[in-house]
């Protein structure tokens, strides 16, 4: 998937799963109840067991059907294990050039993790697709609205925290999508995965609107 159809799919998603501790023999099923909900674009994160194993399982499954990236991405080494894994798109949670560089060099779509104003510069001056705001919740809205003003040339996702009470206020403060981590997957049952994604892309919707 091109660097432009990610970017599309990402926006058009506006929900990211930021999705930890995944394996391949489940991975398919809580993606299957993701999609019910209304989500095409997942983040496998890669830094505990069976998170690049996932990821093979789960491009194999979908192929382009879902846009899938790979999370918690430190190294060059992680980038490149990520890429061959077919991984669509990498984040990291820090600003890596050497990541940034591997990722640009393989045409792989890079979300690179900053937070305040001189490193989402840096990064994006780096040749970051997207910036990835993290963690979110530690400065809040306001503060990504504050940062989004100088800065609104660059793409920005907020992480960390974010929440269906709060959603809305980083979607009117200019991001172009969000990353969600365990309140949209960890339930017991598929069907409650799926009525919580439902319910954040309905969210997401409405504060764009």
């Amino acid at each position: 998937m091109n660097k432009d159809n990610v970017l599309k799919q990402l926006s058009n998603s506006g929900i990211i799963p930021v999705m930890r501790n995944m394996n391949p023999e489940s991975i398919v099923s809580i993606i299957e109840a993701l999609r019910d909900g209304g989500l095409n674009t997942v983040e496998i994160t890669i830094e505990q067991k069976g998170g690049l194993e996932a990821i093979r399982a789960a491009k194999s499954h979908y192929g382009d059907a879902l846009c899938i990236g790979a999370g918690t991405v430190l190294s060059e080494a992680q980038a490149q294990s990520a890429i061959e894994a077919g991984a669509d798109f990498i984040v990291t949670p820090i600003v890596s050039k050497e990541v940034i560089a591997l990722a640009n060099k393989a045409e792989r779509f890079i979300a690179c993790g900053a937070l305040t104003p001189t490193e989402i510069f840096e990064a994006h001056m780096a040749g970051a697709d997207l910036v990835k705001v993290f963690p979110a919740d530690a400065m809040g809205a306001s503060y990504f609205k504050n940062v989004k003003g100088p800065l609104r040339s660059i793409p920005l996702m907020p992480t960390g925290g974010i929440t269906l009470s709060n959603l809305g206020d980083y979607v009117k403060n200019g991001a172009i999508c969000v990353g969600v981590g365990s309140a949209i997957y960890q339930y017991e049952t598929n069907a409650e995965i799926t009525n919580a994604a439902k319910a954040f892309v309905s969210a997401f919707q409405l504060a764009r609107n």
